[in-house]
């Protein structure tokens, strides 16, 4: 390295450290100032849904290349950064192409019967509390071309994911999981709010680097945008560009029905990405294996899933430790606008058992918002894989397919023998 480069280097060190000293709301003013979005993008730029084998191959070879960079994975051997959440049929891949090159991607990863990362983290009760469809913004990367260009890239990929999550994706919430480092740009600009003012340490969905936490309520984020932005010149004003510009550089997505998402995987893309180039489904655990042939319950997907476990290794897998409860609950299914009351009677780590009202119908995921104590209340996706009939009642085993933080703390304990106030500092090496 030059003199003139670590010269900079120590000037822009020292720069960083005297801007955090500032307060906080000088700090987000600042940011807000260094907004540049421009209304007429050039025409080279094209903003939409990865689709085809070379758009996604990009961009997760652009995601790979920027974790690298950042200590946040190590190189794999395929240039990717692929996850099972890519997998995902309710995951949708955004990219930015400039020249018909991918400068820039995000995946929006709605909830499934495996959930999305940051859950296993984060306690989303809050969020759940105000109703609506979560999707956790994850695997945002930018060319290093465009990283220094005052958000030519950034703020028209976040633009497109603003315009498609509130009209086509169905999503209320956004979650993120992002470096220390990076927070406060999300605070400033977009208003996310902190799930928790602790940092985790230790995530290692990104390879063991310290993680924060955020949400932004999609619902509210106009009137909070239009506040912030109400004096700021057009080109400022994030509230005028995400509210009442329109980007010809979008592409939006045709659809033939009603739907909320954009699954573009079929069944030779899968076997493409999570078999040839990478080890994705050879390396997943065996009850995630039963989750994704679970989710692509179709012959033409069959064949490049993960082989299932056999019955031997199925029945280690059920051999899981039962805790008598008393958990009151609710299942809830999309398009049955009345709630089904259960109880919970036994509980393991991926399953329950409970008295139902009436027979459920399997082979269905449904959502069961679970009462667990006073203050702590788990909202999983479940499916019934036996029913029996006993004295007249009706009983139903479950499974569950990615706990979220919750459970998972309620769980430990039991396992741990801790089933009192002290809760949180029997799990709290999980967060």
């Amino acid at each position: 390295m030059s003199t003139y480069s670590r010269l900079r280097n120590l000037v822009h060190q020292a720069a960083r450290k005297l801007f955090a000293l500032l307060p906080k709301g000088k700090r987000h003013t600042i940011y807000r100032s260094f907004v540049d979005c421009d209304p007429e993008p050039n025409q080279r730029l094209v903003l939409k849904i990865a689709e085809t084998r070379e758009e996604l191959e990009a961009c997760f070879k652009l995601l790979h290349d920027a974790y690298v960079s950042s200590g946040f994975m190590t190189p794999d051997p395929s240039g990717m950064r692929v996850t099972i959440y890519h997998a995902l049929p309710t995951t949708t891949t955004l990219c930015a192409k400039y020249n018909d090159q991918v400068v820039g991607t995000l995946s929006l990863i709605r909830e499934s019967a495996i959930g999305f990362p940051l859950q296993r983290i984060f306690d989303l009760t809050n969020v759940r509390k105000k109703e609506g469809n979560i999707a956790e913004v994850s695997a945002l990367a930018v060319h290093p071309r465009f990283r220094r260009t005052g958000g030519t890239i950034l703020f028209p990929l976040m633009k497109f994911m603003y315009e498609y999550c509130t009209t086509f994706f169905d999503t209320r919430h956004l979650v993120i999981a992002v470096n220390p480092r990076h927070i406060e740009m999300y605070e400033s600009l977009l208003f996310f709010r902190r799930l928790t003012s602790t940092v985790v340490e230790n995530y290692d969905f990104v390879n063991g680097a310290p993680a924060v936490g955020a949400t932004l309520d999609l619902k509210h984020a106009p009137d909070i945008l239009r506040e912030a932005y109400a004096n700021k010149p057009l080109r400022r004003n994030l509230y005028h560009y995400f509210l009442e510009t329109t980007l010809p550089n979008i592409q939006i997505p045709h659809r033939r029905f009603f739907t909320t998402n954009d699954p573009v995987l079929t069944p030779d893309l899968i076997d493409y990405f999570f078999n040839q180039r990478t080890t994705v489904f050879a390396e997943l655990s065996d009850r995630k294996k039963t989750l994704l042939h679970l989710i692509y319950d179709l012959p033409e997907y069959r064949k490049v899933l993960p082989p299932l476990p056999d019955k031997q290794a199925d029945s280690k897998i059920r051999r899981h430790q039962r805790f008598s409860v008393k958990c009151p609950a609710q299942l809830l299914s999309q398009g049955d606008e009345k709630a089904i009351p259960i109880e919970i009677s036994e509980v393991s780590r991926y399953g329950f058992r409970a008295r139902t009202s009436r027979k459920i119908p399997g082979e269905v995921w449904l959502t069961a918002v679970i009462q667990l104590g006073a203050q702590e209340v788990s909202r999983l996706t479940v499916q019934v894989v036996q029913g029996t009939d006993q004295d007249d009642k009706h009983y139903s085993g479950f499974r569950i397919g990615e706990p979220d933080l919750v459970w998972r703390k309620f769980v430990t304990a039991l396992y741990q023998g801790h089933t009192h106030s002290d809760l949180d500092q029997a799990t709290r090496f999980l967060s």
